[in-house]
This record gives C-alpha cells, structure tokens and sequence, in this order.
C-alpha cells in the first residue's frame, strides 16, 4: 500500500494508507455503518504491527489482545470514497498500549472519525497481562520516530 499525500491533519501520525469505501460498507441510512468504522482502525492496528515488525503472538505465546476501543464519528462517509486510515501510538504503560485512529475522508477532505483502542500485552497461555517487553517499546520509538510517552 503506497502512502498516499498526508493531510495536515494527520501530520502527527506514524501510520498512513489508503483505503477504500466498499458498496457492502454502507447500510440501510446509505452511509458507512458504524460498526465499519471498527473494523478500518482494526485494519490500521494490524498495518501498524506489520510496519513497525512487531509481529503479533509470539513463540512464547506472548502477544497483543483489545482491551478496550472507542470511537467518536465526526461525519458521515458514503461510497464511492477513498479513506486515508491513520494510527500512532500515544503512550505506552506497564502492560498497555494505547493507540490512536484517524479516519480521513478524501472526498470531503476532513476527518471522519477518531478513535483510540488499548492493547494489552497478553500471556495467552497463562491467561494474565505481561510487561510491554523493552524490544516491542524500542520498535515502537523507532516506527514513531520518537520517544513515545511512559
């Protein structure tokens, strides 16, 4: 996925890419249903994982899960339109990760929607939250070209 020309309201955001609006996304009301909006900032948390080379469960069984993710629709989104998805991650806790979603809408030329969601890193085989390894904090200060909050 190339990426595409940054608007300026998503200059402060490490993830940018192109995504289409598809027929199917829109329902009854003839906008983008907003159950869709969770599955675009589901897609930027996973191109986020694959850019910045985070992997998701590791050999360990160690690995991210969705704790929490909320939303905040700011205009309606109709097909045909093609979204410019954005993530960055805004700080880092001691188990938790909490990312940051834009949903930009090329035909109107602002933003869509907002949202943020918390991973957890997670033991999937010990059932129990695990400290953000210092390899996965350093991947991340270096796909964000920063030092991300702790």
């Amino acid at each position: 996925m190339p990426e595409p020309l940054r608007p300026a309201e998503l200059d402060d955001h490490a993830l940018i890419f192109t995504w289409p609006v598809q027929w199917g996304d829109q329902d009854a009301f003839g906008h983008v249903n907003n159950v869709v909006y969770f599955r675009y900032m589901e897609s930027a948390r996973i191109e986020y994982f694959r850019r910045a080379n985070l992997g998701t469960v590791d050999n360990s069984g160690v690995g991210p899960i969705l704790a929490s993710i909320k939303c905040d629709f700011r205009r309606q989104v109709k097909y045909p339109d093609e979204l410019i998805l954005s993530a960055s991650i805004a700080s880092i806790g001691r188990t938790s990760v909490k990312m940051v979603h834009r949903i930009y809408s090329t035909k109107l030329g602002a933003i869509a929607a907002e949202g943020d969601s918390v991973l957890v890193m997670f033991d999937y085989q010990a059932q129990k939250p695990v400290v953000v390894p210092d390899s996965i904090r350093a991947k991340i200060d270096a796909f964000e070209g920063r030092v991300v909050s702790r």
